[in-house]
């Protein structure tokens, strides 16, 4: 989305605080709520990098201080907390939010006072904001590859799209009801299921899955379940018998945290689809596990797709700030197209004009002691703001350095730029 008028009174006190003392990290996770399980280790994360990067002597010559709040899985919490961090606190930038609707109440914030984030999780796309770096997976780097994995290599033939009902879930299982259906894939052989955050009960969705194999036809699950709901499905799953050669699912909010909390001796040979795993036999990714063991002091502690993220971020951030020769908000945006930084599954991530990230695409299978078997690994793929799955977006373009728009129209060949409104 194109940026909100921004009000210089609002914009220069806070650079001008920023030009003394520590620089301020705003760590935007929450800390309680249902998503805690996984927000929580995004946090320690960042305090992780931030002590990591004091070490070498901080930042242009000043030290990083990390300012944590918790919005509690509550969004408009998210919209409260982001407004202290930028005004009260001060900071020159934030990392955090995990959920879309999360997000989008933050946008509004970080647009009218020209703040920045760096957003680490994977989601449904449909948006470029020239105050955001999206360093998790857009729909071509997850959800469309995992879907091709269904139908070409499990033979897939009837999908349950089974999702946690808030912007997430919806808009990615549009994107894939009609990817599907441009692959041959009938309407009714689509069951599209959402359920609130925390559900418990999950028995009577389960059934309805297991229906769909009625006929004979091959079933799979795409997962969008996001935060502690996972615990009750796969332990339905489990105690209907499902099997991942009966009924695999793949899901894209799952992760070793997620599955650390878990008896996965049932969910063995289910799937997950990131751009990154534990598992990952790279002298870079070893490097990043033995730091983060003996900064949490805790060997049952795992690492994910999102840390990943934050780690490449952050750093991507570190150089901006570092070639710009000031934290300006304006000037690190600049600064910040083109960086590269190495990917710990091997590789190199490169931040695009559309400020999202190149990144391999991985299919983990589940083992059972929570950690994945790395099945399936593409080359690095460029992120893409706008699904061309959808006609309404496959011709809009997001380009923050040469054409300054975020949601530019190729057929009229104009910018449409809207003030946030979530």
């Amino acid at each position: 989305m194109g940026a909100a008028a921004i009000a210089a009174p609002l914009v220069t006190p806070r650079i001008a605080l920023s030009q003394e003392g520590p620089i301020k990290v705003g760590i935007l996770h929450s800390l309680s709520g249902s998503m805690a399980i996984s927000e929580t280790t995004l946090k320690d994360v960042m305090l992780m990098l931030i002590e990591q990067q004091n070490a070498k002597g901080g930042l242009l010559g000043r030290q990083l201080e990390a300012v944590v709040v918790d919005p509690a899985s509550d969004w408009p919490l998210f919209t409260e907390k982001a407004r202290e961090l930028i005004t009260v606190s001060g900071v020159d930038v934030m990392f955090g939010c995990w959920t879309s609707v999360s997000r989008k109440a933050v946008l509004p914030v970080i647009e009218e006072l020209n703040g920045l984030l760096f957003y680490p999780v994977q989601y449904e796309g449909e948006e470029s904001s020239r105050n955001v770096f999206y360093t998790g997976a857009a729909p071509n780097q997850q959800a469309i590859p995992a879907t091709d994995y269904f139908l070409e290599e499990l033979g897939v033939e009837k999908f349950a799209l089974l999702g946690t009902d808030y912007v997430y879930p919806r808009t990615t299982n549009n994107i894939l009801e009609a990817y599907l259906k441009s692959k041959g894939i009938a309407a009714e052989d689509i069951f599209v299921n959402y359920t609130p955050f925390g559900q418990s009960d999950w028995s009577s969705i389960v059934a309805d899955v297991v229906a769909l194999g009625a006929d004979g036809k091959k079933v799979g699950v795409i997962s969008t379940i996001n935060g502690d709901a996972n615990i009750g499905f796969y332990k339905e799953l489990a105690a209907a018998g499902v099997s991942a050669d009966d009924i695999p699912v793949v899901a894209f909010s799952v992760g070793e945290e997620e599955l650390s909390g878990l008896d996965t001796s049932n969910l063995v040979g289910h799937l997950a689809a990131w751009n990154y795993f534990q598992s990952a036999e790279t002298p870079e990714n070893e490097t990043f596990i033995a730091a983060w063991k003996s900064f949490i002091q805790n060997d049952a502690r795992v690492t994910n797709d999102p840390m990943e993220a934050h780690y490449i971020g952050f750093n991507m951030w570190v150089n901006a700030v570092t070639q710009a020769g000031t934290t300006d908000v304006d000037t690190v945006i600049d600064a910040m197209v083109g960086q590269t930084f190495p990917n710990l599954t091997g590789g190199t991530a490169e931040m695009l004009a559309n400020h999202h990230l190149t990144k391999p695409v991985l299919i983990g299978e589940i083992r059972a002691d929570g950690q994945f078997d790395i099945i399936s690994q593409t080359d690095p793929v460029p992120g893409d703001a706008w699904t061309d799955h959808l006609p309404e977006s496959a011709v809009l373009e997001a380009d923050w350095k040469d054409l300054k728009c975020g949601m530019f129209n190729t057929e009229t060949e104009t910018c449409v730029q809207l003030t946030s409104n979530y």
